[in-house]
């Protein structure tokens, strides 16, 4: 069985939340995807359009910092890359991590939680930020979901 690691970014704790089942329905390790300057609440408010958020979504090139990569990357092939939804897309922090290590030949599977949107383009735009790795759309993890669930999923990835 190949390694599993479980990388995800959560600016409120729902990710998180969401990672945490994830890992353990694969008992798959856990990296947090942490900027190097935490998001404020007034920095997540998507009304607002100066807000850090806003202003970081609206500029495509933006590239977050994050306190430190993953140092043991090269121990797994297969990646499952947690987000919250941001403006229909990955926050841009995801580019920043996918663009700090190599990727070539894992396989990444993404996985995200949204108050309402799906995926829409998020796969796609996230490829150039890892041109070399196998990058797939995954599941929304909103609500309850439970391992079985996750198991059956990743059986017919395979």
């Amino acid at each position: 069985m190949s390694k599993i690691l479980v990388a995800y970014f959560s600016a409120s704790g729902v990710t998180a939340n969401a990672s945490r089942v994830l890992a353990s329905a694969f008992d798959a390790d856990l990296f947090e995807i942490r900027p190097k300057v935490p998001y404020t609440s007034a920095d997540l408010n998507w009304m607002d359009k100066n807000s850090r958020s806003s202003v970081e979504m609206r500029d495509k090139s933006s590239r977050p910092e994050i306190a430190a990569p993953c140092s043991n990357l090269a121990d797994y092939d297969t990646i499952f890359l947690a987000f919250p939804i941001w403006w229909y897309v990955a926050p841009t922090i995801i580019n920043t991590f996918l663009e700090s290590s190599d990727f070539s030949g894992k396989k990444i599977f993404l996985f995200a939680t949204s108050g309402g949107s799906g995926f829409g383009k998020t796969a796609a735009a996230l490829k150039g930020s890892a041109p070399n790795a196998d990058i797939r759309e995954g599941k929304m993890l909103n609500g309850a979901i439970s391992a079985g669930e996750l198991t059956a999923w990743y059986q017919k990835q395979k």
